[in-house]
């Protein structure tokens, strides 16, 4: 689908400034749904945009359930209406105590979190029931990422054991994030994501063997997201990102997805050093720098230009259409990894029909709101 990327007067717009643009936005939220299925299949992920507004969209289409990191964006999923939260980062320190005043705060939330080693969870035990309340808790399942989460192994059916008999928590089920699997081609993705998923069933029926409830499993990432989508079974939860902005990143990675980059940051020339290069105030304080020099962004009007300087504030292009511009002058980036750089902005412009509609606040940027 054709979508036009205008702004027809972008005066009000600071550069570098975070635009989203409000059609495609609505064709990836229907995407989404689309290859879902099911709506009650889904438990997007909110890391992507952090913004209330998105997430009252989603509630508003039906989504009942949410996948977070931080507790901001859990109480900001909260504040949209949300009324299943799973906040997929294991708890350590302060946290567990910050859980406690999450579920006192939002009685009428269910709160889910994840564990993978015996000392957490006997803290957070400790905690809730102390304070008479219950979390759920899923086990973490190392699915070959190797970031979080145990093996499906012996001491792995131990420590969901113990979910089972301490006091306070619940057993949520299993979380499976397989973000290792970044293959190109379809076919060998889909064979490395359904390793991951055998493993994880053949674990369940483990647990289940012993009379545990496994009542889900949270799966997958956008690059696996249509993978586990074609699976029929009824405790999968499908839990996708980056498609309510999507970015030229997974768009290069996975050309299978039909989503469309909706976000793009508006940058100004500055200046033109040299006859063949121009400097825009777009450094890496407004553009995620986690990819390499050289590739963290794509600009459409000018997809020959080499990403030759990408300081703190300045972007400088090497181009031979460098003569074009004069300070001033706009371009649109589509960021290469939009996740971190939509949280480096306190606000987004929501352009509608090519008009700025109106500004969403990036609220769950920040660490903490009230919890």
């Amino acid at each position: 689908m054709d979508f036009s990327f205008r702004i027809d007067d972008t005066r009000s717009i600071y550069s570098p400034g975070f635009v989203v643009f409000y059609e495609p936005l609505v064709s990836n939220l229907h995407e989404m749904l689309r290859i879902a299925g099911d709506v009650k299949r889904l438990r997007p992920h909110c890391k992507t945009h952090k913004i209330r507004e998105i997430a009252e969209m989603q509630v508003a289409a039906g989504i009942d359930k949410f996948k977070c990191a931080t507790f901001a964006e859990a109480e900001m999923l909260a504040r949209a209406g949300a009324t299943d939260i799973f906040l997929a980062y294991n708890l350590v320190g302060p946290n567990i105590e910050r859980s406690v005043q999450f579920v006192t705060q939002y009685p009428d939330v269910s709160l889910l979190v994840t564990v993978d080693h015996r000392l957490p969870l006997g803290q957070l035990s400790a905690a809730m029931s102390g304070a008479g309340r219950e979390i759920g808790v899923l086990l973490d399942l190392d699915s070959g990422l190797h970031r979080t989460g145990r093996p499906a192994d012996d001491a792995a059916l131990q420590l969901y054991g113990q979910i089972v008999d301490l006091p306070g928590v619940t057993p949520a089920g299993l979380h499976l994030y397989d973000g290792q699997n970044h293959q190109t081609d379809l076919d060998q993705r889909r064979s490395a994501v359904l390793v991951g998923w055998q493993v994880a069933i053949e674990f369940r029926d483990r647990l289940t063997g012993r009379g545990w409830p496994v009542p889900r499993i949270v799966a997958g990432g956008t690059g696996s997201f249509p993978i586990f989508a074609e699976l029929d079974d009824a405790g999968l939860e499908l839990s996708p990102g980056t498609p309510v902005f999507f970015d030229s990143g997974y768009a290069a990675r996975f050309p299978d997805l039909n989503f469309v980059p909706a976000a793009r940051i508006l940058t100004r020339v500055i200046s033109r050093p040299t006859p063949s290069r121009i400097c825009c105030d777009l450094g890496t304080k407004a553009c995620a720098s986690d990819p390499p020099s050289g590739s963290r962004m794509i600009i459409p009007d000018l997809p020959e230009a080499r990403q030759v300087m990408h300081n703190e504030e300045h972007l400088v292009l090497e181009t031979e259409l460098a003569e074009r511009y004069s300070p001033g002058d706009e371009l649109l980036v589509i960021p290469c990894h939009v996740c971190p750089t939509t949280a480096l902005y306190q606000h987004v412009h929501v352009i509608r029909e090519g008009q700025l509609w109106t500004t969403w606040n990036v609220v769950a940027r920040d660490r903490v709101l009230s919890v």
